[in-house]
């Protein structure tokens, strides 16, 4: 079974991960280095943001 590719960009995780504090890890061990509570907080905050985008879409449309 091939690999999924990603739907979030490279510059939007790491983005997330210099505002999450953990870049530093991405840096020296490359995103298999972070801990799975990083990468489930990353996820959470791009849905964060998404939610924002829509909501001032909708506001604005």
């Amino acid at each position: 079974m091939g690999r999924r590719r990603g739907i979030m960009s490279d510059q939007l995780k790491v983005e997330l991960a210099k505002e999450l504090g953990f870049y530093d890890v991405v840096q020296e061990e490359g995103w298999g280095g972070i801990k799975a509570r990083d990468a489930g907080n990353m996820v959470k905050r791009a849905i964060e943001i998404a939610q924002e985008r829509l909501a001032g879409e909708n506001n604005n449309g």
